[in-house]
């Protein structure tokens, strides 16, 4: 984001501007207002002020069977810091670009922020701001969006796609996440936790966590790994193995990873990693603790695992971490994850 932009977060709260289509999807249209508006200080003030427009200013039906009253057009883009587009469903005359968004979306690409949420992936790139860069969608509007726009680089199987100054996120609850990433980029992780709580949402899920997980919610008679994910939640510092994990789920190796799958989407030593990064950064922002001992208490053992892990997770070492997010970090600031990686 550029510098402009960057200094208004510190100077007041970011403006978000969100662009309203026909046909919109009812709870991406609420995921923003809700998310960023849950987003305090340390005195409780908000951090982003949002508002809400349409194309030419009137109203527009979204696919919940009602209608949304905007109070702006498109004009009120040159007032945001970031502008997000939400989706809109199959029904939508506009699913594939609007005009007039696509031509106030280039006019601002450079200046603003610009993110979206599900299909309001397909804006962005009517507008030619996703050629030739990473981003995703909804999955089962892959073959659609990849016949419109093959110069776009879409990644299907994740939950978002933060690639600096133009963001993508997958479907529906994937905007949560989206939501919630930025916010963390933005002000850092106790923020955006306390945000997540305030909506009472999982603080965190990896931006590269599977879009499709075939059975997320097991059986009644089944057993579940849930209580043995909050049990390794709190021995991050541990070593813990496969074995170890599968014994305290009373499970045999193969049913326990296969359940585990199902459940989370990612494999236990997968999950057991994104859990060791998070653990990781909190410590870096919120303590003076030597990187060796972050290193410990989250479970890599030693500064160079660390190192490792936390470059691969959001490309930046741990010492440029905690010098850009324990001085409350601006986007211009803050280091740019890859692709994918929350």
């Amino acid at each position: 984001m550029v510098a402009s932009a960057a200094a208004s977060v510190a100077a007041r709260p970011h403006r978000i501007a969100v662009v309203v289509l026909d046909r919109v999807v009812a709870f991406d249209l609420g995921v923003p207002a809700s998310i960023f508006g849950a987003a305090r200080d340390s005195s409780g003030e908000r951090l982003y002020e949002i508002r809400t427009c349409t194309p030419d200013g009137k109203p527009v039906r979204s696919d919940a069977g009602f209608s949304v009253l905007c109070d702006d057009d498109l004009g009120i883009l040159t007032w945001a810091d970031t502008i997000l587009v939400p989706g809109v469903s199959q029904q939508s005359p506009v699913l594939e670009g609007h005009p007039l968004v696509a031509a106030a979306l280039r006019a601002h690409s450079g200046r603003a922020r610009i993110m979206s949420i599900c299909t309001g992936a397909f804006q962005l790139a009517a507008a030619g701001l996703l050629d030739g860069r990473p981003a995703t969608t909804h999955w089962a509007y892959v073959t659609q969006f990849t016949a419109r726009f093959p110069d776009v680089e879409l990644d299907p199987g994740v939950l978002f796609v933060d690639d600096g100054d133009v963001l993508t996120s997958a479907g529906v609850a994937a905007g949560i996440d989206l939501c919630l990433h930025v916010i963390r980029r933005d002000h850092g992780s106790e923020v955006a936790n306390r945000a997540a709580r305030r909506c009472v949402v999982p603080a965190w899920r990896e931006g590269g966590q599977s879009q499709f997980i075939e059975r997320p919610v097991p059986a009644p008679a089944e057993a579940s790994t849930t209580a043995t994910r909050h049990w390794a939640s709190q021995r991050l510092g541990d070593p813990l193995t496969l074995g170890e994990l599968a014994g305290h789920a009373r499970m045999s190796v193969r049913t326990f990873t296969r359940r585990f799958r199902e459940e989370t989407g990612v494999s236990p030593g997968r999950w057991l990693t994104q859990q060791r990064v998070e653990h990781a950064r909190r410590l870096l922002e919120t303590t003076d603790l030597p990187v060796p001992q972050v290193a410990e208490r989250s479970g890599f053992g030693t500064a160079v695992s660390l190192r490792q892990h936390l470059q691969t997770a959001i490309g930046v070492s741990p010492g440029a971490y905690r010098r850009t997010f324990r001085a409350t970090p601006t986007p211009a600031d803050a280091p740019t994850p890859g692709r994918g990686r929350g």
